[in-house]
């Protein structure tokens, strides 16, 4: 089974899901104010179902990672997808906030049965070199799927309304899931460590250690900055230069974009340069903090200074959660938990991102833009510090 033509097709057949889980994810916030002009519900009423599918799907994570440990990855995906097909039908007919707050929350969880499994298929049938590689691929497909949603939803809007968007994301999820089901291999489940003592040993995630304390800290400073700046920026730019709606079609396709870039920078410097993931880490979030400096001294003076340096924090930000989420849980784990570990570390990112949908614009209303790209600049400087710190720690983890 495990020929290179199989390999590589399940690579890319994974690439597919996670692009498929973007579009069928994301499209309800990409097209928020059409829903609201259409239906005459009030944008915090509709933003509801955005904030409860935020929860449920970090909290799914550990859910689907605990899960993706024991049972077929394949089953899980299956699963996911199949009722985030059903969701994303139901959510048009709804006919108030509530009913699509509780088909969206669904929606949610259902979404954090993708990456995990997703994770735990790969390290089986992959060497780490390969994953390490192939694991960008697989990123790639949701800033595809990112950039599908910001150019087709407008033009499916215009034809059929905004319902459409979620039919047509349906019926993606429905061809994801038929391909998924036919062409994705079933893996061993069986223990991989042979040494009874050893296997005991693997089996204990050592997330609660020093080293993986500050590793899911480190995680949480990500995603406040990621989501922060890809959730935040559009209302920055437009508020300081005034460039009106545009800028959502601009964030749209330019943060995944520079996300994409810095998947592959990050991959390239992780295997090439630095085979240490937390000081490759480190210089992401260095970049990161650099970018938040220009923006605070070039703040209000030049749109596309601003617009560039923004994108580029965003961009060391999704490479850093390559690092972090996609090449550390292996590795950390040493075992049979890389699912569960890989749940674990994603939903501290969204930990961070909801601190920074709250945090964010509360500093914006009370003390102005300038405040909160400092804040940027000091979260950026605390994840560099904290992921500098584990980089001695790591080392020796990895020597034991």
């Amino acid at each position: 089974m495990n020929t290179k033509a199989v390999l590589k097709r399940t690579v890319y057949l994974c690439a597919f899901i996670y692009f498929i889980s973007y579009i069928t994810r994301i499209n309800y916030g990409a097209i928020i104010a059409e829903m609201v002009a259409d239906t005459g519900l009030s944008k915090s009423a509709l933003s509801t179902a955005l904030t409860g599918s935020f929860i449920t799907y970090g909290a799914g994570q550990v859910v689907s990672g605990i899960f993706g440990d024991r049972y077929q990855p394949k089953h899980l995906v299956a699963l996911g997808l199949a009722a985030t097909v059903i969701m994303n039908i139901l959510l048009p007919l709804c006919t108030s906030s509530l009913m699509m707050t509780t088909v969206w929350c669904v929606n949610g969880f259902a979404q954090s049965f993708m990456w995990p499994p997703i994770v735990k298929l790969l390290t089986s049938l992959l060497t780490h070199e390969e994953y390490a590689h192939d694991c960008i691929k697989v990123s790639w497909g949701g800033s595809l799927g990112t950039i599908a949603v910001y150019l087709l939803s407008p033009a499916l809007i215009v034809l059929s309304g905004w319902r459409c968007v979620f039919w047509v994301s349906a019926a993606f999820g429905v061809l994801g899931l038929l391909l998924w089901w036919r062409l994705c291999p079933v893996i061993s489940m069986a223990p991989t460590v042979k040494n009874k003592a050893s296997a005991k040993k693997a089996d204990v995630l050592p997330l609660f250690s020093l080293l993986g304390i500050l590793t899911m800290l480190s995680i949480v400073l990500q995603g406040i900055l990621r989501d922060g700046v890809t959730t935040w920026m559009p209302s920055y730019i437009s508020e300081t230069y005034h460039l009106g709606e545009a800028i959502a079609i601009l964030t749209g396709v330019l943060l995944p974009l520079f996300g994409m870039a810095m998947h592959y920078l990050a991959g390239m410097l992780y295997r090439k340069v630095f085979t240490n993931p937390m000081f490759c880490t480190g210089v992401l979030f260095a970049a990161g903090t650099i970018s938040s400096l220009m923006l605070v001294c070039f703040t209000a003076s030049n749109a596309a200074v601003s617009v560039f340096f923004s994108a580029l924090l965003n961009g060391c930000m999704h490479g850093a959660n390559l690092l972090l989420v996609c090449i550390v849980p292996p590795l950390l784990a040493k075992g049979n938990n890389v699912s569960t570990a890989s749940g674990v570390l994603n939903a501290c990112t969204y930990v961070g991102s909801a601190l920074s949908t709250y945090a964010f614009p509360l500093i914006a209303e009370n003390a102005g833009w300038s405040a909160t790209l400092t804040t940027w600049l000091w979260v950026g400087l605390t994840g560099t510090t904290v992921t500098l710190l584990c980089v001695p720690l790591w080392k020796r983890s990895q020597t034991h």
